[in-house]
C-alpha cells in the first residue's frame, strides 16, 4: 500500500498515525518546521492536519505532489472569505458578514449589523484569538492595521453550539456522526458530549448541509462543520477540513474514529458505518500540567499531547465512553475533583446536561 505522509506533526498528526496502524498504513507525520528532504513516491498520498503551514524544503515538497489530497480547498478554507462565500453560493445559512475593507468604520458596521459586531481575522486566529467584539455602547474601534484582513459578523443570540462531523471517499459515498454539543470557555472548547437524543431531530439537517459542502467540493476524507443552533435552525459558524477537536469523542464511542475514517477515505478503503458505542463525553485539558489521577477514574480514557504546558493551550483530552448514567456522572465529579477553578462552569455544564 502507498505511504501517506501528513503535513503536521501535531497531536491531530500523532493521532492519524495511531489510527493508521492497525490498518497496516504506513503514516508519517512530518513537522511544518522540518527543512530536509523527504524521500517520496509518486504514489504516495498526502494529507494535513491544519490549514496553513509555513514554506520550508519538506512542506514545499509535500504541497507539490500530484496526490496532495484536497490541496486547493485547505486555503480556500483557511480565508474566511472564500469559505464565507463558498457558503454563500451554497445558499447555507450563516451569520451575515461582511469583509472591513478599507475606509470602513466601527460606525458603518453597527448601521448595518447592530450593536455587537464580531470582527475575525481572515485566517490564523483559533480558540478566541485574533478577535474583538465591537461594542457600540463602549465605543469600541476597528483596530489599526486590521482593514481588509477581517471580516465582521452580526451577533447571533444562539441558544447553543453544535458540530457534526462527516466523512466522504472519492466515489461520493459518506458517513456522518451524531450532532455534538460543544462547550466553548474564553473562545476554546472545553467539553464535548455526543450523542444527544434531544438534537436527533436536527442530524438530517445538519449531514444535508454537510454533505452538500463536501460534494461542491469533491472532498476526500474528514470534515467538520460547526454551528450554532437558533431553535431549530443551524447557522454555519465555521468548517474545518480535516479531523476536529469536536469529534474527539470519537475515539472512545464510536466503532471507527473520525482518524480511522480519515485515513480510510485518503487510502481508498473501505468506509463502512461507524457504530455509536455508549454516552460519549470529551473534556479538554488545558492549561494544566498531567495528573496520574487521571488514570484512576472509572472509564477515563487519556490523550496527553507531549506539548509544553502553556496557559490556554491544548495539551491533552479524557473520553468517557460509558452506558451507566450514574457512573458516568460519579467519574465526571472525579475528573473536577482533580481539575482548577477555570473548569467549574464547564464541567457544571456537562453535569446538568446529562441528568437531564
Amino acid at each position: 500500500m502507498s505511504r501517506v505522509w501528513v503535513l503536521g506533526a501535531g497531536q491531530l498528526g500523532a493521532m492519524l498515525k495511531h489510527a493508521a496502524q492497525p490498518l497496516a498504513v504506513d503514516l508519517v507525520a512530518v513537522d511544518i518546521e522540518d527543512d530536509s528532504h523527504l524521500d517520496l513516491a509518486t504514489d504516495d498520498i498526502i494529507t494535513a492536519e491544519r490549514e496553513q503551514w509555513p514554506a520550508t524544503q519538506a512542506t514545499d515538497q509535500l504541497a507539490a505532489h500530484d496526490n496532495f489530497v484536497n490541496r486547493d480547498i485547505f486555503g480556500l478554507v483557511a480565508d474566511r472569505v472564500t469559505q464565507k462565500q463558498l457558503l454563500d453560493r451554497l445558499h447555507l445559512p450563516t451569520a451575515p458578514w461582511q469583509l472591513v475593507a478599507s475606509g470602513q468604520s466601527a460606525v458603518g458596521l453597527h448601521a448595518a449589523y447592530g450593536a455587537r459586531v464580531l470582527l475575525k481575522q481572515r485566517s490564523g486566529g483559533f480558540d478566541g484569538r485574533g478577535q474583538l467584539w465591537l461594542q457600540q455602547d463602549k465605543g469600541t474601534v476597528i483596530p489599526d492595521g486590521w482593514h481588509n484582513k477581517v471580516i465582521a459578523e452580526q451577533a447571533i443570540g444562539f441558544d447553543e453550539e453544535v458540530s457534526v462531523v462527516g466523512v466522504r471517499n472519492r466515489a461520493g459515498e459518506c458517513y456522518f456522526y451524531p450532532l455534538a454539543l460543544n462547550h466553548h470557555q474564553d473562545g476554546i472548547l472545553a467539553v464535548t458530549i455526543a450523542p444527544l437524543a434531544r438534537l436527533q431531530h436536527l442530524q438530517n439537517k445538519a449531514e444535508t448541509m454537510l454533505a452538500s459542502i463536501m460534494d461542491d467540493l469533491d472532498y476526500v476524507g474528514v470534515m467538520a462543520m460547526e454551528c450554532f443552533r437558533v431553535g431549530d435552525d443551524l447557522l454555519i459558524n465555521e468548517l474545518a477540513p480535516r479531523v476536529h477537536n469536536s469529534g474527539h469523542w470519537t475515539q472512545a464511542g464510536a466503532s471507527i474514529s473520525q482518524f480511522e475514517y480519515h485515513v480510510r477515505a485518503i487510502a481508498d478503503l473501505p468506509l463502512g458505518p461507524a457504530v455509536v458505542k455508549q454516552q460519549s463525553i470529551m473534556v479538554n485539558l488545558i492549561g494544566v500540567d498531567y495528573n496520574h489521577k487521571w488514570l484512576a477514574i472509572p472509564g477515563a480514557e487519556v490523550f496527553w499531547y507531549g506539548k509544553e504546558v502553556r496557559p490556554a493551550r491544548k495539551v491533552g483530552h479524557i473520553n468517557f465512553a460509558m452506558g451507566d448514567r450514574q457512573q458516568l456522572l460519579n467519574s465526571l465529579q472525579c475528573l473536577q475533583s482533580t481539575l482548577g477553578e477555570w473548569y467549574t462552569p464547564a464541567m457544571g455544564w456537562a453535569l446538568q446536561e446529562l441528568a437531564q
